[in-house]
């Protein structure tokens, strides 16, 4: 993988936010859940369709923390306007883990 300068790592706005909202997505090609991420007073409530069902069911997820890249341009997933990319690692199957920060912290906080 090619090396980056640190200004490109300070163009990805990484973020904290705590999960309000989730609900199943039956419709999207591969199993999802639809998110609803509230990163405080500073970008509010956006939206994720996140391939976690592995691992997580909607109910779960209410009251989490969970990182996310909050500066993508929306992307039109089914019938859902994703605009945040959760992230997460990928088990020993490959299946998706969420990131979080390990002691509660401010929603809105940018990784750095």
């Amino acid at each position: 993988m090619a090396e980056i300068a640190f200004d490109d790592f300070h163009k990805v706005d990484i973020r904290v936010g705590t999960v309000t909202r989730a609900e199943a997505f039956p419709e999207a090609r591969k199993p999802a859940i639809k998110l609803w991420v509230d990163f405080g007073s500073s970008l509010g409530v956006k939206k994720s369709s996140a391939q976690i069902t592995r691992h997580y069911v909607p109910e779960q997820l209410i009251g989490r923390q969970v990182i996310a890249v909050v500066n993508f341009p929306p992307r039109q997933i089914g019938s859902f306007m994703s605009e945040i990319l959760v992230l997460g690692l990928p088990d020993s199957d490959g299946q998706v883990v969420l990131l979080a920060p390990d002691l509660p912290v401010p929603n809105g906080g940018r990784m750095y």
